[in-house]
């Protein structure tokens, strides 16, 4: 029996109350895996997207930065 399976079975034999609990935690699971997923594929854009710049002249010094 798979996980799927035996989570189905035991939440078939719940009130549906509880069913409606479970509902919303696996909706929110769901959200915070795709929230995360976001946040990988983000990471990753800013990094590619900075890459080598450390590597680049700076444009202005740190005497210049200071003058507001």
């Amino acid at each position: 029996m798979t996980v799927s399976e035996k989570i189905t079975e035991h939440v078939r034999h719940l009130p549906e109350p509880l069913q409606a609990e479970i509902l919303d935690f696996v909706e929110y699971l769901e959200s915070k895996t795709e929230m995360e997923n976001n946040n990988l594929w983000s990471n990753l854009a800013l990094s590619q997207a900075l890459r080598g710049m450390e590597e680049e002249p700076f444009l202005y010094s740190e005497k210049t930065s200071r003058r507001l």
